[in-house]
């Protein structure tokens, strides 16, 4: 049979397998294995294991398991319940204040953790019911946890960019720069939304009442002091290491990990019990990401030595796209994949399979990862699937319906879709920070 038939039967029967329910990793494997014989026979063991030794030994992927556990055990320090408070306590007399602390807690604890599922979760058991109880508007409320919930994507440490970073060959700390600006704007985008909904009309966020949102400034010194800074200084050193060439991002994501378990040791939460769960949380991630990358790097050597991957690429080239109709093309196929797929199976499956592309139209792969980030937030708002109103849905009380979480969660989606095309309007907001701290280059 010709060689890069086999290819493409072999990324048929992958499709097929991921919408069926197969196990990712395994999968991969699997057909990576089986193709790889029936094309060149024995040579594809020996592909399996220089594969996992180079996987075993990518020192890019050690910050994942660090930076995972950073976020864990920060989790579990209750550090968001004190961010929160501290930050309503402040913004008090503000109008849709509870809105606002959501969003701003949201950001700060991106960059403390990208695991989307844990920041969903704790800030709607937190918030939601106070903005209930406060008579806001329940679609504004929970699309405003929802989509403050996936910042963590985008803005750094994101896991996604670490691996990003892996498959695609650029510099962690350049897409770290590169994400930093974007991120901003696109929470900024979020609060002059949430902005103009409260004061156009009201009745979406009534005012708190009196005892509820006026408070002495030591009290509200005090709770930013015990929250806010610690927190605010440990994301400094670890990014700021990480831009200004101090550490490496593994070297930044242990001392980041150590600043996790010093703040819960702090707080009086670092128990026996919650070290275990982060410890326990941290492997099973891990791990997934690890045999994903096992799997994925078997699966497209073999693909790539079947010819699969050239055939594609004659394919695509011979399309005749301009450079504008590719990037957003394979934007909206990233989009689509989102519904069935998590990110980390979109980053490490199918991205490769642009990436040889983008030499070919000229595309920056640093500014299309960043691209990339973006956009897989807006999956996670995106229906049918939109797993953040899943999390969201499964801690709310039970009168806030999953339709209603829905329509709070549209406005934020377009949001997110003007973010990206602010963003290839104005390149630079991507390009700016990694040009003036790194020069040129990947």
């Amino acid at each position: 049979m010709n060689e890069q038939l086999l290819g493409i039967i072999m990324l048929a029967l992958l499709c097929m397998a991921i919408m069926i329910g197969f196990p990712t990793a395994f999968t991969l494997m699997a057909l990576g294995v089986i193709f790889g014989y029936l094309g060149f026979g024995d040579l594809v063991f020996n592909l399996l294991v220089q594969r996992a030794f180079a996987v075993m030994t990518n020192d890019v992927l050690i910050s994942v398991p660090l930076f995972i556990f950073m976020g864990y055990i920060i989790e579990r320090a209750g550090t968001l319940e004190r961010l929160f408070r501290s930050i309503q306590l402040g913004l008090g007399p503000l109008r849709g204040s509870l809105l606002i602390a959501t969003l701003a807690t949201c950001t700060v604890f991106a960059t403390a953790t990208g695991i989307v599922g844990a920041s969903v979760t704790l800030i709607g058991l937190l918030a939601l019911p106070a903005m209930l109880r406060a008579r806001y508007e329940t679609e504004l409320s929970a699309g405003t946890i929802a989509a403050g919930g996936t910042l963590g994507i985008l803005i750094p440490p994101s896991v996604l960019l670490i691996l990003y970073g892996a498959v695609a060959g650029v510099s962690v700390p350049r897409l770290y720069a590169g994400a930093f600006l974007p991120g901003l704007m696109l929470a900024s985008l979020y609060l002059l939304y949430i902005l103009v909904r409260v004061y156009s009309n009201p009745k979406t966020a009534p005012a708190l009442p009196k005892e509820e949102r006026d408070f002495p400034i030591s009290t509200i010194a005090l709770n930013l002091l015990t929250s806010f800074l610690p927190l605010t200084l440990l994301i400094g050193a670890v990014l700021g290491s990480i831009l200004a060439g101090i550490a490496t991002p593994t070297e930044a994501a242990a001392v980041g990990a150590l600043g996790g378990l010093s703040l819960a040791a702090a707080y009086g939460r670092l128990s026996f019990q919650n070290l275990k769960e982060s410890v326990f949380l941290t492997a099973r991630t891990s791990a997934m990401v690890g045999w994903l990358f096992v799997g994925s790097s078997l699966f497209a050597a073999v693909f790539a030595r079947l010819g699969g991957a050239a055939l594609i690429e004659q394919w695509v080239l011979g399309l005749g796209l301009t450079p504008f109709q590719f990037f957003w093309l394979a934007q909206i196929i990233i989009f689509f994949l989102g519904w069935p797929l998590e990110w980390t199976e979109i980053t490490i499956i199918f991205l490769p399979l642009f990436l040889p592309l983008l030499a070919q139209f000229g595309i920056d792969p640093l500014f299309f990862g960043i691209m990339v980030a973006l956009n897989q937030q807006s999956s996670f708002l995106s229906p049918p699937v939109a797993m953040s109103a899943f999390y969201l849905k499964g801690v709310a009380p039970v009168s806030v319906t999953l339709n209603q979480i829905f329509n709070g969660m549209y406005p934020f989606m377009v949001i997110q879709f003007l973010a990206m095309i602010v963003l290839y309007a104005f390149p630079e907001l991507a390009n700016w920070l990694p040009r003036t701290l790194y020069g040129g280059g990947r």
